[in-house]
């Protein structure tokens, strides 16, 4: 690859789609000169080739194209992204506010009204990029906070893998329970985070093997305000921090650190207390030996209605796990 084609390829690439040549040809012509690699598509077919092959930083989607029009290729291409955020323009020569309305039910970000201005279309452009950057750049973030959770875990015999084992018995608990598969990624990422806190509480404290003081235990307390603190910035974490502070709440409402009660407590921080205590069971700990899965099952059981669980949520979790065990309750 020479020099010219790298420049090209940090050029951010615009897909631009309409059933008239002339109208592309226009389109290429403004977006070259202000500096992008841009990818034309005769109709909708062809774009969706064009998806599959090269990546594609933002869309421009005439809405008036015969077969598939501009707000049916509008709901594809965001299906086609997943959680990747993938900014689109719908350019119409309608005016209407239900035609708009329609756009945004379609996945739209932004329109364009023809006839529109070359400073019109740059300016929305250019903050549409600026957009994916920052989402970009927000989910890095995530991704670096959840690899930090798992290295800190890896030094300590007592809590390695613990996290990962959380997030992931999270995730195949919430698919029992029939939730959408964006729930159970989210659980999962929840489950590896929910105590990414506890880099903030000294090590003699969380290794101890005596009774903790009144004081130490404050401080433990503490791990799910920081950990909640530690997430703040991330816009794409936002749904998780409920599930970092509330995971030590109880039904009973005795719990720690707002003693929410009962349907009070989120319903992913439930999820993730039942998943939680179960891994904490069957690992081993600096004052005990673990507990068997058989043991840790028939424990939970027996403490379905003491307070520390949702008792559905409990009776659904237990079952499961009984289910793959093959075991008689």
């Amino acid at each position: 690859m020479n020099a010219r084609q790298r420049v090209e390829e940090k050029k951010p690439s615009i897909l631009v789609v309409d059933d008239l040549a002339f109208n592309l040809e226009v389109m290429e012509g403004l977006l070259f000169k202000e500096g992008y690699r841009v990818l034309t598509a005769l109709g909708a077919d062809s774009a969706l080739g064009i998806i599959e092959k090269s990546p594609v930083d933002l869309a421009i989607l005439d809405v008036m194209m015969p077969g598939m029009n501009g707000y049916e290729l509008c709901k594809r291409l965001k299906n086609l992204s997943g959680r990747r955020f993938f900014p689109v323009i719908l350019v119409t020569a309608l005016n209407e506010l239900e035609d708009k309305i329609r756009g945004l039910n379609a996945g739209a970000d932004d329109f364009l009204t023809k006839p529109f201005h070359t400073i019109e279309l740059t300016t929305k452009i250019r903050s549409l990029l600026r957009l994916r950057k920052m989402q970009s750049e927000l989910d890095h973030s995530e991704d670096i906070i959840m690899t930090l959770a798992i290295a800190i875990e890896a030094k300590d015999v007592y809590t390695k893998g613990h996290s990962e084992r959380v997030g992931t018995l999270s995730m195949e608990f919430g698919g029992y329970l029939g939730l959408s598969d964006d729930d159970r990624h989210l659980l999962f990422k929840a489950g590896v985070l929910h105590d990414i806190g506890k880099i903030g509480i000294d090590d003699y404290i969380l290794h101890k093997s005596d009774d903790l003081t009144e004081k130490e235990m404050r401080l433990v307390k503490e791990h799910v305000i920081i950990g909640e603190n530690i997430c703040t910035p991330l816009q794409s974490a936002k749904n998780l921090r409920p599930v970092i502070r509330h995971h030590h709440e109880r039904w009973d409402g005795a719990g720690f650190p707002d003693g929410l009660k009962a349907e009070d407590i989120p319903f992913f921080a439930r999820i993730v207390a039942i998943t939680d205590s179960f891994d904490a069971m069957v690992s081993i700990r600096p004052y005990r030996a673990p507990y068997s899965i058989q043991e840790a099952i028939t424990m939970m059981e027996n403490e379905q209605h003491t307070g520390q669980w949702d008792p559905t949520l409990i009776e659904h979790f237990v079952t499961m796990m009984t289910n793959q065990l093959g075991c008689d309750r």
